[in-house]
């Protein structure tokens, strides 16, 4: 999909040997240089870029709408009209039509009858589901990492951590998420396992939408930096148990963030949640 534009592929290479030398970072296949410290977010003409005649044009319409829709640009329970959208993407209808569609399989519109589509709420039970599914591979991975990842892998993911840390001095939240998946990629990534971040992607779309709608008020990226250092620390300690402790306090944070998120926005949810279990002790 679109979104592993930044969200799956900007890695520092591994030929920078500490986090304040000059790195090269692969974003889309454009390497982009610096230090983390003047790493430059990403503006809004990346995140949705212009369409390519090149490519398929309702791939492209879907990439686009689907971000907008993850981003909560396109709200829940927004109409959305055929007509509108090919015009302001400078498209026909048919490659709207058939983005539409495919967005509908993923449970992300759904068609009405005589009153064209909607953006659907964010279903809790959904959210659940989805962390549930991310949360079973992740400890999973994060074990095996912490016997099996190389140093200059770690590296990079420090790397990564600081250039979230960037985003959030700039206060630019898409930044911020688009890396926090790119560091969890390189979690699977470090034991030879890059493609199983991919089979996570189209489970925990409703997840990912109430992680953008979070940001910053519900759950403070200070917070998410914070647990990102324990868990990569725990890796550096060959640790399996304290990072599989870290792993479940972090991905706990979403379902945290629920309550709240549903007594400011309402209308964006369908569903109730259900209750948080926190695992704070090391398994035995």
């Amino acid at each position: 999909m679109f979104l592993e534009f930044f969200l799956l592929h900007f890695i520092p290479t591994q030929n920078s040997p500490s986090v304040s030398d000059s790195s090269t970072f692969d974003c889309g296949g454009a390497k982009i240089r610096g230090t983390a410290r003047e790493f430059k977010t990403m503006n809004d003409g990346i995140f949705e870029p212009a369409l390519d005649s090149a490519e398929p044009l309702a791939a492209q319409v879907k990439k686009i709408l689907l971000l907008r829709i993850l981003t909560n640009t396109l709200r829940p329970g927004e109409r959305l009209s055929e007509n509108e959208l090919s015009a302001s993407l400078g498209v026909s209808r048919q490659p709207v039509r058939d983005a539409l569609i495919r967005l509908a399989e993923a449970g992300l519109v759904r068609a009405l009858p005589q009153r064209g589509t909607e953006v659907t709420r964010i279903a809790i039970h959904s959210v659940y589901s989805g962390r549930f599914l991310r949360e079973a591979v992740e400890v999973a991975v994060i074990r095996e990492a912490a016997v099996r990842a190389e140093p200059h892998i770690i590296e990079a993911m420090d790397r990564i951590i600081e250039a979230q840390e960037v985003a959030v001095a700039k206060k630019d939240n898409l930044s911020f998420l688009a890396l926090d998946d790119n560091l969890h990629r390189t979690f699977a990534a470090s034991i030879g396992h890059a493609e199983v971040w991919r089979t996570l992607q189209n489970t925990k779309l409703h997840m990912d939408r109430v992680r953008y709608l979070s940001l910053p008020d519900a759950t403070p990226e200070e917070l998410l930096i914070e647990q990102h250092h324990a868990i990569v620390q725990a890796l550096k300690e060959h640790h399996p148990d304290r990072a599989e402790v870290a792993v479940r306090q972090h991905l706990a944070e979403v379902l945290l963030s629920l309550p709240l998120l549903i007594r400011n926005f309402p209308d964006y949810f369908e569903g109730s949640p259900g209750p948080v279990v926190i695992h704070s002790q090391q398994p035995g």
